[in-house]
């Protein structure tokens, strides 16, 4: 449904009116946003409504992709991009003396995810409906989320991040598909004419919610549905919660996005949350199936279910979906396990032994007792189905139930039909290293799908200039049809092109300077090289790698060694009970603070840390980077996607040979990236050997000497205790992300890309050859490979109103 800039206007006018009863004129940004959202709501209503009857009356497969994390960012002019109305209502606000950018930071970021997993959820959604898809998300309504981040002292303080206060204008409450989710108690099985059926006792009842958001495909008609579950007391189990602590132990379930781990309770409510959205989205699903498709016929299910587990949090839909369909639908259990295992895929996110959950045996048990008979169950029926077909050994590494745990990734491993990775590298180490031994069992599940972004989000709506560049020199088709994107190249050699890129480049730095000034009261030369590392703080990401060039430049700078002048742009949280990575950030505050405040260097090198990153930040900071830090341990990146939303925008990559760098370099070639440091077979052959000894590198190479002993020789101030943890992990045998081992390389490539710096016109030869090639992560293609040879879906038929 198109909207004329007068219709619009008119219609602003009357909700202002309505809902304030005040003139346009007189309203704040928060209450044109509120207004502003609602015409958009209006507009995408009747499509949300027409694909559900479509749904119902074509009967296609959909998909169901549950995820812990959703990261959309904002969703106000993605849905305006999305209507066909982006255009229109910015210049009608202009006309009006307004601008949408302002009226925009009225609407808080969605607290729903925290990095790379959670955005990647938000991305698949937009990118289902986008590409003609019927697909739904599953997750948790936080009412916090991820904490707000504030620097105290240099410190990372964690602060409640209260999105909702103001209320969500998005979210439909949908009371009347509420759930029941059932934690703790006594679990008995009974004979029931012959069934055995579980008969609980002294359980805790807690009632599902769910909220649903519009997922607005881009000018197809098309809406799709993220569903978020909410916990709240069941109104007829009111007098079981008589206290003020009984009820906030149920509001706990939906207050924040991964509880502190590094105890009992926090782990325990983390195990709450995963069963309670996925539990509540199962019944959903299957309550749906059993009223609009083939009653109780449940063989037919997986024809058109499909669900999708993201990363090990939802794991718990396999033994979820046995627990319904034999217990409540009474299907046998051989022929329900073929339906679950039909109906559900896994994509494995990580190689990390510590980020493949586990859980205690006795607080599965204490927590979901029938799930943990259940599991226990698969796992004994899997053990004695491998019995005389494989080594015992091989039995023991891979089931599910061991040295007193649950593994989650052997049982979504164990349940699913499809099992993939997300970038090249690391399925091939998912295949030949990490789950070698299921590989070897089912080879045919296995499968790459590498990540990708949404393109309309990282250039349309972020970078506008840059968008009406593409349009000037290779048309518009590149919206809709991200191949068209290769055709950019072709102007490698027009000066007017490379011209207006280093303008909209420089324009871009000027806007995100005048940010940095306002937010921390420094001030930064848009003429200097924009470095930028923005992703979560963690060991592998090694920030602390960027640290040490940091402390390398102005120690050189310090000593009369010239370079360029560089601005360093951070942004990262550190999990609330990540020691490590807390110290890591106190660091970089302190060493920024000194950097910044010394006269000596005359302003060559300015250290900024922005607080609390997130969605919209990145939307101000990517733009503006000339330079993607992509430096993680080769192998323990499973893909990355801050570097192919930088390389969109024209970053050029300094890059370990990790995750999708190597197909980035693959795309761009070798002269168009910054790649440096050890190869896979290397960091292998030092874990393999265990003969990384860092402190030999360390004695044997002056400069890294100089930086490193900068953290505890009292050049840094106020972090003698944290400088002094940095500097003997660093130091400390067989330190497992081998920083020191990879220092000397990564000073050579940042010589090299200080060199390309200097030749004005090959520089932005080189970005316009990352932006050209970024096609190739377009979200659309990888959802387009999921659909087809994962999900088996095919395009919903629908009509766009005119």
């Amino acid at each position: 449904m198109r909207i004329t800039k007068e219709e619009f206007k008119q219609r602003l006018a009357r909700k202002v009116r309505n809902y304030y009863e005040e003139e346009i004129s007189e309203a704040s940004n928060a209450e044109l946003f509120a207004a502003l959202s609602a015409i958009v709501r209006d507009g995408f209503a009747p499509q949300w409504r027409r694909t559900r009857i479509s749904e119902k009356e074509q009967k296609q497969k959909q998909v169901y992709y549950f995820s812990i994390e959703f990261l959309p960012g904002t969703l106000l002019k993605s849905n305006l991009l999305n209507l066909g109305w982006l255009e229109t209502v910015s210049e009608a606000l202009e006309d009006l003396g307004l601008d949408l950018d302002t009226i925009a930071t009225a609407e808080p970021d969605m607290a729903l995810g925290n990095g790379g997993l959670g955005r990647l959820a938000a991305a698949f959604m937009d990118s289902l409906a986008s590409t003609g898809y019927t697909g739904n998300g599953n997750g948790i309504r936080y009412k916090y989320g991820l904490f707000k981040q504030k620097f105290v002292n240099g410190y990372q303080k964690e602060l409640p991040n209260d999105w909702l206060k103001s209320q969500d204008y998005w979210e439909v409450r949908r009371e009347s598909k509420s759930v029941l989710v059932r934690f703790g108690g006594q679990v008995h099985m009974v004979d029931d004419n012959g069934w055995l059926v579980p008969q609980y006792e002294g359980e805790e009842v807690v009632r599902a919610v769910p909220y649903d958001i519009a997922i607005v495909g881009y000018q197809n008609g098309l809406t799709n549905t993220l569903r978020l579950w909410d916990a709240e007391i069941p109104p007829e189990g009111e007098l079981n919660y008589p206290t003020i602590e009984d009820r906030r132990r149920i509001e706990d379930i939906t207050s924040i996005l991964y509880p502190d781990d590094s105890n009992y309770e926090g782990r325990l409510l983390r195990l709450k949350q995963e069963y309670f959205f996925t539990s509540a989205g199962l019944q959903s699903i299957l309550n749906y199936y059993v009223k609009e498709i083939a009653k109780h016929d449940f063989s037919e299910l997986p024809n058109y279910v499909a669900i999708h587990i993201n990363d090990t949090h939802p794991a718990l839909a396999v033994a979820e979906m046995m627990r319904l369909l034999v217990d409540k639908y009474r299907v046998s259990w051989d022929k329900a396990w073929n339906i679950t295992v039909k109906t559900m895929s896994y994509t494995n996110h990580t190689i990390m032994q510590e980020a493949l959950e586990k859980w205690e045996i006795s607080m599965m048990s204490e927590l979901l007792p029938r799930i943990m008979q259940i599991i226990t169950e698969i796992d004994r029926r899997y053990v004695e189905n491998l019995k005389n077909k494989v080594s015992d050994e091989v039995i023991e590494r891979t089931r599910i139930i061991k040295d007193g745990k649950v593994r989650m990734a052997h049982l979504a491993i164990i349940g699913s039909h499809s099992i993939n990775g997300v970038a090249e590298l690391h399925t091939q180490l998912l295949e030949t290293e990490v789950l070698k031994d299921f590989y070897n069992l089912y080879p045919e599940r296995f499968n790459n799908k590498t990540n990708g972004i949404t393109l309309r989000r990282w250039i349309q709506i972020a970078n506008p200039d840059l968008s009406k560049l593409l349009d000037k020199t290779i048309g518009k088709e590149w919206r809709a049809n991200s191949d068209e994107m290769l055709n950019f190249e072709k102007y490698l050699h027009n000066s007017e092109t490379l011209n207006s890129l280093k303008k909209i480049k420089y324009d871009n730095k000027v806007k995100l300077a005048k940010l940095i000034k306002d937010r921390t009261g420094i001030i930064v030369d848009p003429k200097a090289i924009f470095d930028v590392q923005v992703k979560r703080l963690h060991a592998y990401k090694r920030q602390t790698l960027k640290l040490l060039h940091i402390l390398h430049l102005y120690q050189d700078l310090k000593a009369g060694i010239d370079h360029p002048k560089r601005v360093v742009i951070f942004g990262a949280k550190a999990a609330p009970s990540y020691v490590f990575a807390k110290q890591v950030i106190k660091v970089i505050n302190e060493t920024a603070n000194m950097i910044n405040n010394d006269p000596d260097i005359h302003d060559k090198l300015k250290v900024i840390f922005l607080e609390n990153y997130d969605v919209t930040l990145a939307e101000k900071i990517i733009p503006a980077a000339d330079v993607s830090e992509q430096i993680s341990t080769t192998t323990k990146e499973a893909s990355g996607t801050s570097n192919m939303k930088l390389m969109a925008n024209g970053a050029l990559t300094v890059a370990t040979m990790d995750g999708a760098n190597i197909e980035i370099k693959d795309a761009v070639g070798e002269d168009n990236i910054f790649s440096f440091g050890l190869a896979k077979d290397e960091v292998y052959k030092y874990y393999a050997s265990k003969s990384y000894h860092p402190r030999n590198l360390y004695e044997n190479d002056a400069v890294m000497k100089r930086a490193v002993d900068s953290l505890i020789d009292g050049t840094i101030p106020n972090s003698n205790s944290e400088g002094q943890a940095l500097f003997n992990n660093f130091l400390e045998d067989n330190e497992q992300f081998l920083v020191l081992a990879d220092f000397s390389s990564y000073i050579k490539i940042q010589n090299k890309l200080e060199q390309a710096w200097a030749q004005e016109r090959l520089w932005y030869q080189m970005s316009l050859v990352n932006i050209a090639h970024s096609e190739r992560f377009d979200v659309d293609k990888t959802i387009k490979r999921y659909a087809k040879e994962i999900w088996h879906l095919n395009q919903l038929k629908i009509e766009k109103t005119k």
